[in-house]
């Protein structure tokens, strides 16, 4: 047992007789031999083995109940690569409950606050009686845990209770006075789409989520009254960084950037909490894996075992289902949106496209079929009609519908292809024969009467636009019904539209190709589309004057 505790953590399979261990940055597997049998022996074996140096230990093994501390890691499942769980457990540090504040580090956050601003000072709101107690409980374990304490801080904002899906509670701090004297940390933030085209080529994935991961964080202690709460109990402050500040977002995402710096869009996405480690391969992935926890025991950084995932071929990802085949929409929000009531009123439409919205890249023509209901969010419009409640439904069907789309691969050619009809233009950028995205806008009044030249040259200048951070630094090919464009960037600029428009080629390496637009189909849909909503008031019209002639 004593060489065995020099291994730490192994898994021992004694119906294969092999033992596995992690050391100096691999697997071992030690392999016994089979067909040896064990012999009966008795006492005065031992001693003559023992006086010729035959064997080097001899234990006694009798079983002894004791009371140990809670396996963090029982709740693995059972069916777990004997790899992955040594790994794991080499590294179960992270996964454990926190027992002290976070170490200080350059990342702590800071509060500053604009010139001659004054101490803000809301009044408590006034919340049901039954509140109280909970609002006590929970003020009393953040005390115990030492994330907050006791505070004569001129500052107080007020504190809420909202309720979680599973019926808890969450304590909020309402912190919008206090933000809107807050300078802004302008730290960019990465975007959702960004991330997802990093992840060409991975066909293993382990996704990690940090524990409470704004409270990891420690508030300066120089800025720490300008967090002070009030409750019907007391008044408090925060130590460690509390949901609700406007820059508590900038912190996080900043922390994360520089502990991760190594390995960021190599085999590491940060998305605030959300850690995505990504892999070519199982061996590689384990590497990969590994160095992740090493950097987060290094920050004394913990994850909630419960909502981390490990060595999977697929996995749900900022709302996005992500293999090695591409990336399609989660099933969850799919059923979210296909259960989304009829809105009758412009916040629950709000809702409705904010949510389906977040998914366009995957909607042929999202603009045009959204296109009555985004009507409706102008001021004094909502009035919901026939031509709403087809946009509603067509909308559902097309996410339902939504195709699984592939990531792209920067080493490879893109292909984007146009087209524009009298209503709208759209695009659909792709590599060998798959979408990676599709793009589609409605054009304004005055660009509908112009030439089919014009519009075609619109739609290349908006797709460049849309797609550039795809495009730029990389040859690629566009292909138009146009035949006239073709030879585009060797034409004299006669037009206003072309002066306009044709600096934003520049810095491009394109060639572009005609294809007649029988085989242009994707993106003459994509123009057409709202030729389609536009026709349907009148064919809705028809069909009541029918129904009323009938009647």
């Amino acid at each position: 047992s004593t060489w065995l505790a020099t291994l730490g953590p192994h898994v021992a399979d004694y119906a294969t007789l092999s033992l596995k261990f992690f050391q100096n940055g691999k697997f071992i597997t030690l392999q016994g031999e089979g067909q040896v049998e064990a012999t009966p022996a008795q006492l005065h074996h031992f001693r003559r083995l023992h006086h010729t140096d035959a064997i080097e230990e001899c234990f006694a093994i009798q079983w002894s109940k004791e009371d140990a501390p809670e396996d963090v890691l029982v709740e693995l499942p059972t069916n777990m690569d004997p790899e992955m769980a040594i790994l794991l457990h080499t590294y179960a540090a992270v996964f454990q409950i926190p027992t002290s504040l976070p170490p200080q580090r350059e990342q702590d956050h800071a509060i500053p606050l604009q010139q001659d601003s004054g101490p803000i000072k809301v009044r408590p709101y006034r919340y049901p009686h039954t509140q109280k107690e909970q609002i006590e409980k929970m003020v009393q374990e953040m005390l115990e845990q030492g994330i907050i304490q006791p505070s004569n801080s001129p500052f107080s904002s007020p504190i809420l209770l909202v309720k979680k899906k599973d019926g808890s509670w969450r304590f909020c701090t309402d912190y919008r006075a206090l933000n809107a004297i807050t300078i802004k940390d302008k730290f960019p933030m990465p975007t959702v789409d960004e991330l997802l085209d990093e992840l060409y080529g991975a066909q293993y994935f382990s996704k990690l989520d940090l524990r409470s991961g704004y409270h990891q964080i420690m508030v300066k202690p120089e800025d720490r009254f300008k967090t002070a709460f009030r409750t019907h109990h007391g008044h408090y402050e925060w130590l460690v960084m509390p949901f609700g500040l406007t820059n508590a977002p900038a912190t996080f995402q900043c922390l994360m950037n520089k502990i991760f710096q190594f390995a960021l869009r190599k085999f590491v996405l940060v998305f605030f909490d959300d850690i995505l480690v990504y892999s070519p391969s199982w061996n590689i992935h384990l590497q990969h894996l590994e160095a992740v926890l090493q950097i987060l025991q290094h920050h004394e950084l913990y994850a909630r075992l419960s909502k981390c995932s490990f060595g999977t071929r697929e996995v749900d990802y900022l709302g996005h289902k992500v293999s090695g085949t591409g990336v399609s929409m989660e099933s969850t929000k799919i059923q979210a949106i296909m259960d989304w009531p009829t809105p009758v009123n412009v916040k629950q439409l709000r809702g409705f496209l904010g949510l389906t919205g977040y998914y366009r890249r995957f909607i042929k023509s999202y603009a045009h079929i959204a296109g009555p209901l985004t009507e409706l969010l102008k001021k004094d419009s909502f009035q919901w009609h026939n031509e709403a409640q087809l946009a509603f439904n067509k909308l559902k069907k097309a996410m339902m519908e939504a195709p699984v789309l592939a990531l792209p691969d920067f080493t490879q050619p893109f292909i984007l292809e146009t087209d524009a009809s009298g209503i709208g233009v759209g695009a659909v950028l792709g590599q060998n024969g798959h979408p990676i995205a599709y793009f589609s806008k409605k054009l304004a009044p005055r660009m509908q009467k112009q030439s089919a030249y014009t519009r075609e040259l619109l739609a290349i200048t908006e797709a460049l636009a849309k797609f550039r951070h795809y495009l730029l630094g990389n040859k690629f090919i566009i292909r138009t019904d146009q035949r006239s464009l073709k030879s585009l960037m060797d034409q004299s600029l006669q037009t206003p539209e072309q002066q306009a428009w044709l600096h934003k080629f520049l810095g491009f390496d394109f060639k572009i190709e005609y294809k007649p637009g029988k085989d242009n189909q994707a993106a003459d849909a994509l123009s057409r589309m709202f030729m389609l909503a536009w026709s349907e008031p009148h064919s809705l019209f028809l069909q009541e004057l029918k129904h009323k002639l009938t009647n």
